[in-house]
């Protein structure tokens, strides 16, 4: 084993990386054995450089002394957040310009759409997106592109809940949001009406990164506009390309905002966790 590694002219660098991918796999704690094991490391390559991972605070032992991820470079990882979202502010900003009504960004978080940015439009919508908000995937565009775009196991644990009804208009029949997710699938984009509260009426289309659905690009407005409202469709693509262009290898799930926990829907009531 050259180099204290199964992988003859690996660098440094390289096995630190290879250190840390193996909690990108699993979060378990790992002992010292494992991670030479998982990583090809010589155990006494692995010693030294899990030392120096651990006295840094990429990396911590737990009771049994065993390694997990550590709690500074948890931390670090919140930067990227913080960049994703100044990144995709201007982005959605243009979007306000371009369409002059209420625009926002969400992310599933469980079973519901978690809303982690929104720029108000000058129309007084009956239901906008806030800040930390959450509402049933369900009974949202954004959150009907999250679920359409997932894993099929994914939607039909979703599917298999029992689902709230916001309003008479909110698709609660599993057949119908079933068939209706798949025509999102291949249309790519999503549609509500008085679906969440009367009076309201959404689209949204989805942020991908390496192939995943991401987060979703969501736009709100009365529902007068409903005839009318898939016209934004050219600029909403075009800014979640410009999202998915611009934000790169940082990841879209970094999104979400770590003090935002609490429990409550964008109508201020409360959510339940299902």
């Amino acid at each position: 084993m050259a180099g204290g590694t199964a992988q003859p002219g690996q660098s440094v660098t390289g096995r630190v990386l290879a250190i840390l991918a193996v909690f990108e796999r699993s979060l378990a704690p790992r002992s010292l054995t494992e991670i030479s094991a998982e990583t090809g490391l010589a155990l006494s390559t692995a010693h030294r450089l899990v030392g120096e991972l651990e006295a840094w605070g990429a990396l911590q032992r737990d009771d049994n002394g065993r390694y997990q991820i550590g709690l500074r470079l948890w931390e670090l990882g919140q930067h990227a957040g913080r960049q994703v979202r100044e990144i995709a502010r201007p982005l959605l900003q243009d979007l306000f310009t371009l369409t002059q009504e209420t625009v926002h960004i969400a992310v599933r978080e469980n079973a519901e759409a978690l809303y982690i940015d929104r720029v108000y439009g000058t129309r007084r919508v009956p239901q906008a997106s806030r800040v930390g908000g959450r509402l049933p995937l369900h009974a949202t565009a954004v959150g009907k592109v999250l679920l359409a775009f997932e894993e099929p196991w994914v939607r039909e644990a979703f599917l298999a809940q029992p689902l709230e009804r916001r309003t008479a208009n909110t698709h609660v029949d599993p057949d119908v949001l079933r068939a209706e997710l798949a025509q999102v699938r291949t249309r790519s984009f999503a549609t509500t009406l008085d679906e969440t509260r009367i009076g309201a009426t959404s689209i949204a289309v989805p942020i991908f990164q390496n192939g995943v659905v991401g987060a979703a690009l969501g736009l709100v407005t009365t529902t007068d506009g409903a005839m009318t409202i898939e016209r934004h469709l050219p600029a909403m693509r075009g800014i979640s390309r410009r999202i998915e262009a611009s934000v790169g290898a940082l990841p879209l799930n970094t999104l979400r905002q770590p003090a935002s926990t609490g429990r409550k829907s964008d109508d201020g009531s409360s959510s339940r966790r299902r």
